[in-house]
């Protein structure tokens, strides 16, 4: 098994659609890259985690039970990161499918 390139991190709080949206963003930007991707939800209650957790099963969904705030769930998902590099993404966020490729590129080549 390759080694875990990049874990991307995005806390959620009732964004599903967003949430929806970044998802389907990262999940282009990642092709060909190895990958891990953690969702912290923060007690929302409009359904995200149990409707994008069927559509993005290979995504790793955390369902706190009351909002700790951004700081910590964001620091609950790092302490479970298996990739070389974090990245911290808010949900609200559309990637460019070739950007995680050319940031990964960038940071081997600048240690």
């Amino acid at each position: 098994m390759k080694n875990i390139r990049l874990t991307v991190v995005i806390v959620n709080y009732n964004v599903k659609d967003y949430l929806c949206q970044c998802l389907h963003s990262v999940e282009r930007a990642l092709v060909g890259i190895p990958a891990q991707v953690i969702v912290v939800d923060n007690a929302s209650s409009d359904g995200s985690v149990e409707e994008l957790s069927k559509v993005f099963p290979d995504v790793k969904f955390i369902a706190n039970k009351e909002n700790g705030g951004f700081a910590r769930a964001n620091n609950q998902a790092i302490r479970q990161a298996k990739g070389d590099y974090v990245l911290l993404l808010n949900p609200d966020t559309v990637i460019g499918e070739e950007v995680l490729d050319e940031c990964i590129t960038f940071m081997d080549g600048h240690p």
